[in-house]
């Protein structure tokens, strides 16, 4: 709990009230308690005067533009909320959607009584339920939801605002949700009594569904708000869960029953263009849509990448959210150091050879990838991708599709290319030998060649090409690069305080064999209500770059060695994943233990 402003009762502050709030005695209450001088009181006064609202008070007063007396920091609608809180003593919450069992709740009260009272349950336990309400003394009403639940109420006070959209939203939800739960009840027993009854209708959940529809858009809007990456649909023995991957880690929003999860994967397969009937084998599909406008500024495209795949409780679904606005940035934006910015410039104003970005699912390689694509495809050039499938639509290249029904995989879609004129190819992935040939090819008849490979780190690219079987002189030959990435959480910058535990010793010796030089300000992770308690907010890149010089070259052999290989590359100046991280925590961007999670470890010497 979080409390900016704090107050103490003073013997003249007026009375405290029982009932609804009006705006005079809040604005007497933030006099009395010296946040509001009495010339700005005044003013507000005479405005306030001139017009009649109903609006609620808090709301009123926080779009008046008062100012804190002596410090002329902004008194705005959270922060007033925040004193009311402290005033009556009650802690203050901000709602958080992904920790509200939105089924639960919206059985204590209906949504007349919720919208009357300013109030929204959000969390409801075997004895107790905690009620947020933006009307602190109006408690009237407390006994009749203590009977009804046969539980303790606690109240919490929460922004007016938040409880206007989030009662809207809880109880819309749960609306649509019982509404195709009650129809996927009826096709239940309908296909029961089918088989012992021939002749009867078999009646099924309908996709199209308007309570489908909602929940299905619902399910979108708040991936959005919530700056997820991915929305996993994932059928259970007894329910359906709906999972959010935010800044890496997966949080379970909500759960449904398994034949509404089938009637969202139906509807979501519907608007993506994929095969509604089949569930034995995967299907990928895409969909376009927009955010919704915010504050008359209207939302962007969104772009979302679907896959499906058959389990033992039915048809899993993950969505991939793709931002173009965000997904497709410059190089300055993808968090390079000034070393690897040079050198990967460098790099990619070469003529031709074959540049890999290696990684992880999930480690950002098509954002690496599209920003350095959409920084080299000016007018004079023709930049040309085979992709699967195609991440995001960019105008200035020109996306092909694998399409493995057609007989076009990899390695004939970068045959065709080759008849295209190309100055710049990207493959998406290098996964056989036969694709591995053609791009070595490209790269011999002096195209530049971008491509993915699935490695632990930059070395293991090269014996990787190996592995598949492509000659060691091709690859010194044609190779004239490898980045390794990783994406790392950063800390929240609202909560993360100075970590003395990590030292620069510590820093030290998981950059090795290199040392830190400069300031040490490690901070940790602390956990808020801007980052749902976790400490960390956002992710930034990871990156180890090979550059490929002669002594590397000469170390590319029929005995090649990836630790002799990798020894050299240090020697050359590349610097691993992990001196990479440690100069990440040194900065205060992020901390010890995210470094350790999300790099390998490797032993290296000079």
């Amino acid at each position: 709990m979080t409390r900016s402003v704090t107050a103490t009762l003073t013997p003249d502050s007026p009375p405290v009230p029982r009932g609804k709030l009006e705006w005079p005695l809040l604005l007497d209450w933030l006099c009395a308690d010296g946040l509001v001088s009495a010339e700005d009181g005044e003013q507000v006064r005479a405005r306030f005067r001139a017009g009649s609202s109903s609006m609620h008070a808090l709301v009123r007063l926080g779009g008046a533009g008062l100012e804190r007396q002596g410090s002329g920091q902004p008194l705005d609608l959270e922060a007033l909320t925040e004193w009311l809180a402290s005033r009556c003593q009650l802690p203050y919450l901000r709602i958080d959607p992904l920790r509200v069992d939105v089924g639960r709740v919206a059985e204590v009260m209906s949504v007349q009584y919720a919208q009357s009272r300013h109030a929204l349950p959000v969390s409801v336990s075997a004895t107790e339920v905690v009620i947020a309400t933006a009307e602190p003394y109006d408690t009237a009403w407390l006994p009749e939801i203590e009977a009804h639940t046969r539980r303790h109420v606690r109240l919490v006070v929460a922004n007016p605002e938040d409880l206007r959209r989030y009662t809207t939203e809880f109880y819309t939800l749960a609306r649509n949700v019982r509404a195709a739960q009650k129809t996927g009840e009826v096709a239940s027993t309908a296909s029961f009594e089918q088989l012992v009854e021939l002749g009867k209708s078999n009646k099924t959940l309908d996709a199209n569904d308007q309570g489908v529809v909602q929940v299905v858009d619902w399910l979108w809007q708040y991936a959005f708000d919530q700056r997820a990456s991915d929305i996993h649909l994932e059928p259970r023995r007894d329910m359906g869960a709906i999972r959010f991957r935010i800044d890496g880690v997966l949080h379970t929003v909500y759960q449904v029953p398994l034949t509404v999860m089938g009637a969202m994967t139906a509807r979501i397969k519907l608007l993506g263009r994929m095969d509604v009937v089949e569930r034995r084998r995967p299907l990928d599909g895409r969909i376009k849509t927009r955010r919704p406008d915010v504050d008359g500024k209207p939302g962007g495209e969104v772009e979302m990448r679907l896959s499906t795949l058959p389990t033992a409780f039915g048809e899993k679904m993950v969505m991939r959210i793709f931002d173009p606005e965000a997904a497709v940035k410059g190089l300055a934006a993808l968090g390079f150091g000034p070393v690897e910015s040079r050198a990967w410039q460098q790099l990619i104003a070469r003529p031709h050879g074959i540049i890999l970005v290696t990684g992880p699912t999930g480690s950002g390689k098509t954002t690496t990838l599209y920003g350095t694509l959409k920084t080299l495809a000016t007018e004079e050039v023709n930049v040309c991708t085979i992709e699967d499938p195609i991440e995001m639509i960019e105008p200035s290249f020109n996306q092909t599709q694998v399409q493995p029904a057609l007989e076009m995989g990899f390695a004939e879609g970068l045959r065709a290319l080759m008849r295209q004129d190309p100055d710049i190819i990207m493959v998406g992935e290098i996964r056989d030998l036969a694709t591995a040939e053609m791009a070595i090819q490209a790269a011999l008849t002096g195209h530049l060649v971008f491509s993915t490979l699935h490695t632990n780190d930059a070395v293991g690219a090269i014996t990787r090409l190996s592995d598949l079987g492509v000659p060691r002189y091709l690859i010194a030959a044609t190779v004239i690069g490898v980045l390794a990435q990783r994406l790392a959480r950063t800390l929240c910058p609202a909560c993360k305080l100075r970590d003395e535990g990590t030292t620069r010793e510590m820093l030290d010796d998981v950059a090795r064999p290199w040392r830190l030089s400069g300031g040490v300000r490690p901070y940790r992770a602390v956990g808020c209500l801007e980052c749902r308690h976790t400490g960390y907010r956002g992710r930034a890149g990871l990156y180890e770059l090979l550059t490929m010089s002669e002594a590397s070259r000469a170390a590319i052999h029929p005995e090649i060695d990836a630790s002799a290989l990798r020894r050299q590359a240090v020697r050359d100046g590349m610097r691993p994943l992990r001196l990479a991280g440690a100069m990440k925590v040194a900065e205060g961007l992020t901390t010890l233990e995210e470094v350790l999670r999300t790099t390998p470890s490797l032993d290296v010497q000079r």
